[in-house]
């Protein structure tokens, strides 16, 4: 299965998710989600997606000189950032476990609540 497209879908909260304790430079966040088994992740894509989070305010960054290269900027979670990566958690936690019900037994999925219903 290709799943550049489940990636794309859910980078926000993989990259919030590495950094949730220890905040780290962009290379460092390709290297962690790489090791955590997201293979496929781009380093373009990554690096995008923390300017995104940063605008967004969800977080923090800070320069840090470097003795044999250019300085580092990390990036670390605050609390809206947290908030936002509890939020996107209990979704993902939702969205998985309704697909699993559905592919365990796909004659109830009639009777499965809608994906973003809170009902």
């Amino acid at each position: 299965m290709d799943t550049t497209q489940l990636l794309k879908g859910v980078l926000d909260m993989a990259v919030l998710a590495v950094i949730v304790d220890d905040d780290g430079y962009g290379y460092d966040i390709v290297r962690r989600l790489r090791a955590a088994g997201l293979d496929e992740v781009g380093d373009a894509s990554v690096y995008g997606t923390l300017r995104r989070l940063y605008s967004a305010g969800a977080l923090s960054s800070y320069v840090v000189p470097s003795d044999g290269g250019p300085h580092r900027k990390y990036y670390g979670m605050n609390p809206h950032g947290r908030a936002m990566l509890a939020e996107q958690c209990a979704n993902w936690t939702h969205f998985a476990d309704t697909l699993t019900q559905l592919l365990e037994n796909p004659q109830r999925s009639a009777l499965l609540p809608t994906i973003g219903d809170n009902s």
